[in-house]
């Protein structure tokens, strides 16, 4: 039995799709139990990528998808992800495939790329690219066109422009996971994080939540399909402290993450609300789990699942 279902008795959601980040914050989502971790602590592991991992909450641990774009800075409402076009219906939807992102099977002179086909900001389909005459490679700085779900952008082939600036269009190009879906591949130091369905696969660097140690306003959250941790854009804009009900696993600010609504008192959004990370280490854990109500913080990892250094990650929730 996970710790979610014998503490929390959380609901996971299905990491269906991510987007790019676009306003002040932003960041990424695929089918995630957290692969023992405590799936049941956190409520979503989707992303927001323009608005960075959408997808429709299943259990109490909130959306496993992200997106790339701050929602308040395209004017759409806070409070709800419908609006910007975030959320794939309860199923997890269809997914647009023009091409194979681990294949690559694109015409020469073109590479697959996650993109939003809907006008939504979402990465939810895939489509064939022209790469660019002088294109950027890992670590570099890139351009996008549009915006951060446009699918065109200045990076080279296996490689996508992320971690994106709404107001300059400028990012870092991020390597694509390698390998195979069965078994990708990331350079050390890096996690592949397979979300929104699939179309998002990224190798991300490895964070520590604790810590929120992440480059620049990015935030570091479960990253999707692994037990680790990964630098995800933060989406929250104008939500996103504890207690705020979030749609995205990315919708909360750095240091909180989208929590099943069962684990957190008060919390009326089916999809969940934002809670803190704790350290198991400190001597009162629980001081860190601000919203009262009988939170406490409990092991993020199931006993003896947590990855070497990751012992002492927890969560606030309320023990069910």
């Amino acid at each position: 039995m996970t710790r979610h279902s014998s503490i929390l008795s959380l609901a996971l959601v299905s990491i269906t799709a991510l987007a790019v980040a676009c306003g002040d914050k932003a960041e990424d989502s695929g089918n995630v139990s957290n692969d023992g971790a405590s799936a049941e602590s956190s409520g979503g592991n989707d992303e927001e990528g323009v608005v960075e991992e959408t997808g429709a909450s299943v259990s109490a641990t909130g959306p496993d998808s992200d997106t790339g774009m701050n929602p308040s800075a395209s004017g759409a409402d806070d409070s709800t992800g419908d609006t910007a076009g975030f959320i794939l219906p309860p199923d997890g939807g269809g997914v647009a495939v023009e091409c194979d992102v681990w294949a690559q099977d694109c015409p020469p002179g073109e590479k697959c790329m996650p993109w939003a086909n809907d006008g939504g900001s979402s990465w939810n389909a895939t489509r064939c690219s022209e790469v660019d005459e002088s294109p950027g490679q890992v670590g570099d700085e890139c351009t996008v066109d549009g915006s951060g779900v446009s699918g065109i952008d200045s990076c080279d082939l296996d490689m996508m422009c992320y971690y994106v600036d709404p107001d300059t269009n400028l990012g870092q190009c991020i390597e694509f996971c390698q390998g195979a879906e069965a078994n990708p591949l990331c350079d050390p130091g890096f996690v592949c994080s397979i979300a929104n369905n699939g179309v998002l696969t990224l190798c991300r660097p490895e964070c520590d939540p604790l810590l929120q140690d992440c480059v620049g306003s990015a935030a570091c959250l479960p990253a999707a399909g692994s037990q680790l941790f990964t630098c995800i854009i933060d989406a929250s804009g104008k939500g996103g402290a504890a207690g705020d009900p979030c749609e995205f696993i990315n919708s909360c600010d750095p240091g909180l993450f989208c929590a099943g609504a069962d684990a957190v008192p008060g919390c009326q959004q089916s999809t969940g609300c934002c809670s803190e990370f704790c350290d198991l280490t400190l001597s009162d854990p629980s001081a860190a789990c601000s919203l009262g109500g009988g939170q406490e913080c409990v092991p993020w990892y199931e006993e003896g699942q947590a990855p070497p250094g990751n012992e002492g990650i927890g969560s606030c929730a309320v023990p069910q």
